[in-house]
Formats: C-alpha cells, sequence, structure tokens
C-alpha cells in the first residue's frame, strides 16, 4: 500500500507539473516525447494502481478477519483476485514499457540527424495505448471459464492495441531512413530495442488469439514473449536513455569501447537465453517448474538458454563496471556532446539547481536548433545591419 500510494503521488506530481509548468511556447504540439510518454504513464499509474491496493485489501480481510472475497468454499470467487489483478497487471506492462518509448523517441532523431517522423502520430499512439492498456487485462484470463463472446472482445482489444505500437514502429524506422547515422552506443541500444521489441509484439500477436493462448498458456513460449516485451524493450530502452543523458546528468561521458561491447554481450545473451525458450514452450515445457524429466528433451534448450543468461549477465555488468569508472574519470562531456534538440542540453552539465537563469521560449518541437539557428543568424549579421535601416528612414 504505501509503494501504490508513493506511486500515486508521483504520477499525480508529474501530471500537475507537466499540465501547469511548460515552458513560454510549449503547447501540447510541441512537448518532447519522452514527456508525452511520462504523462501516458502516470495517468496509468493513477487508474491502474487503486485496483491491486483493493484486490491486495480483500486479500487481507480474507487471511486474518474472516471475509470470503476470493474463498470458493465460503461463496467468494478467485477468478475475482484475476480480474483485480490482471486489471492492474496487464496495463503495468505499459507502464514498464510507455517511458521506453519515449527516450527511443529521444534518441533516433538526434543520432539519425533528422527530425522524428510522424510527432504527432507518435503522440497520439502514445495517448491510445493509454487507453487500451485499460481493456486488455482478461487476455491473460483466456484459460478461466468465460464466455466466447467476452474471449472475443478481449482477443479484438489486444489486436487493437498492436495497431498504435506498430505506428510508432513505422516511424522510429522512417526516422532512421537516409538519415545521417552516429552510431553511437545509445543508437545500438535504441536499435536493438526495435528488434528485440518486434519479435515480441508477433508473439503477443499469436497470443491474443484466444485457441493458441490454450495450448501455450504457462508454457515457456509466455516466459520467452514476456522477457521479450519487457527486458528487450524496458532495459534496452534505459541503457539507451543511460548512454543518452548520463553526460548530462555527471559531466562526463561513458566509455564508447565499452559501451558498444556491453550491447553486444546483451544482446546476443538475450537472444541465446529467451530466443530458444520459444521452442521449449512449443514442445511443450511449462513455466515454473525447478524439475523436469531427463527423457523429455527439453535439455538443450534449457543448457542454451543458461549459456545465454551468463551473457547477459556479463554485458550488465560491463556497463556497470562503464558507469563505475566513467563518472570519475571519464571524458569531460560539455553541454551538448550530441548536439541535442530539446532545451536540456541548453544549460550546463550537469545542469546547475535552477537549470536556466532565463527559461528560453519554445517554438517548435526542436527548441535547442532554433536557438542554434538563432544564434548562428546573429553572429552571421553584419555589424551595423541592424542600425542601417533606421538611419536610412531618418533621412
Amino acid at each position: 500500500h504505501l509503494t501504490g500510494l508513493s506511486s500515486i503521488l508521483g504520477a499525480i506530481n508529474f501530471v500537475a507539473t507537466i499540465h501547469n509548468m511548460r515552458a513560454k511556447g510549449m503547447g501540447w504540439g510541441r512537448m518532447p516525447l519522452f514527456v508525452w510518454s511520462i504523462l501516458i504513464y502516470s495517468y496509468l499509474l493513477i487508474l491502474a494502481l487503486p485496483a491491486i491496493a483493493a484486490a491486495v485489501t480483500m486479500l487481507l480481510t480474507d487471511r486474518h478477519f474472516g471475509t470470503a472475497f476470493f474463498d470458493p468454499t465460503a461463496g467468494g470467487d478467485p477468478v475475482l483476485w484475476q480480474h483485480l489483478f490482471w486489471f492492474f497487471g496487464h496495463p503495468e506492462v505499459y507502464i514498464m514499457i510507455l517511458p521506453a518509448f519515449g527516450i527511443i523517441s529521444e534518441v533516433l532523431p538526434v543520432f539519425a540527424r533528422k527530425p522524428i517522423f510522424g510527432y504527432k502520430a507518435i503522440a497520439a499512439s502514445t495517448a491510445a495505448i493509454g487507453f487500451l492498456a485499460l481493456l486488455v487485462w482478461a487476455h491473460h484470463m483466456f484459460t478461466t471459464p468465460t464466455a466466447t463472446v467476452v474471449l472475443a472482445f478481449f482477443m479484438l482489444s489486444s489486436f487493437a492495441i498492436a495497431v498504435p505500437t506498430g505506428i510508432k514502429i513505422f516511424n522510429w524506422l522512417a526516422t532512421l531512413w537516409r538519415g545521417s547515422l552516429h552510431f553511437k552506443t545509445p543508437l545500438y541500444f535504441a536499435t536493438g530495442f526495435i528488434g528485440l521489441f518486434v519479435i515480441g509484439g508477433i508473439s503477443g500477436i499469436q497470443m491474443a488469439v484466444f485457441p493458441v493462448d490454450w495450448q501455450l498458456h504457462d508454457t515457456y513460449f509466455i516466459v520467452a514473449h514476456l522477457h521479450y516485451v519487457l527486458f528487450g524493450g524496458s532495459v534496452f530502452g534505459i541503457f539507451a536513455g543511460l548512454y543518452y543523458w548520463f553526460p548530462k546528468m555527471t559531466g562526463r561521458m561513458l566509455s564508447e569501447g565499452l559501451g558498444r561491447l556491453s550491447f553486444w554481450v546483451m544482446f546476443v545473451g538475450f537472444n541465446l537465453t529467451f530466443l530458444i525458450q520459444h521452442s521449449a514452450g512449443l514442445s511443450g515445457m511449462p513455466r515454473r517448474i525447478y524439475w523436469y524429466p531427463e527423457n523429455a528433451g527439453w535439455e538443450g534448450f534449457n543448457l542454451i538458454s543458461t549459456i545465454g543468461s551468463f551473457m547477459l549477465g556479463i554485458g550488465v555488468m560491463i556497463t556497470v563496471i562503464n558507469v563505475g569508472l566513467s563518472y570519475k574519470r571519464g571524458q569531460r562531456a560539455g553541454n551538448d556532446p550530441w548536439k541535442g534538440n530539446t532545451l536540456e542540453w541548453f544549460t550546463q552539465s550537469p545542469p546547475p539547481e535552477n537549470n536556466f537563469d532565463v527559461i528560453p521560449r519554445v517554438r517548435s518541437v526542436e527548441p535547442l536548433k532554433d536557438i542554434r539557428r538563432e544564434i548562428l543568424e546573429r553572429e552571421a549579421r553584419p555589424s551595423g545591419s541592424v542600425a542601417q535601416p533606421v538611419a536610412s528612414r531618418a533621412s
């Protein structure tokens, strides 16, 4: 309850800040896409967390005060617990992935050296994901006794949420298309994110078909799908953001060599760990077991997965070491090492307490580009060019 309350209060803080404290000129059509993601993420927290809080409270009273919300022997319904849990649990997937979506939308245009493709479509798709995320919770309950018409509704809603997600994927790829790509570590993790998330999304579409889910539910196919979405999505997105914003947070650059090494070890290790688990699930291996029979034919799958998991852990540790070394001894970053588009790159690295002495005015979705252009125009202007028209009018 306390953890949930802290999350709700933090989400309310984000919502209030985004609504009321934007810079001058920053309308809804000029907000950074990362801010759009945090806004929808915050609304989802506010709407979904009360459901799990209610479920936990009901379970607590069942255990200690003699109520029977979930006890079938006393007239309760254990499926009610599943409804309450998954009403929170499925939006929680998007609560975890939406900030990563925002990070990718910030990183790609900077390293492609071109504006984000379809800004309005990406912002609208973020809002659509937030709305649809509240309508797909029974996607996880296809094996419970449920009317076919209800199963069909949640199957279709699960299909529907793939549409705004597909819009994002298309626009990200279009942003990279014919861009002047600067292959730095943030871009490696961002493009890795796209590939892994697409694999997770394709397997998710398969699981949305409830006859398929009946066959694969609670197998390692589900484990593989979940990790491609959440680990391949959230964690690779977070690492892209870490390598992108670490210079701004600390004033130091992370090692590019260690960063690329970390990416490739993580990427290969991740796919070794989880790609093979699709095959294990299709061959019938159930999840949540600590032992399986020797003649089941699953030994090879688990051996490959184990090797990959060690590689994945090593890749993460390389980044941890990179952060530790670079925090003290990394190359000085300067204020804007990536030639970013958003206003955080206009202040010092690390930023002072007040960020800006005067808050810049926002004129587009790339306000720092506008500021750079204005500075160049002023520097290129002849010294007497401003006074000359005044003199001619006076004569």
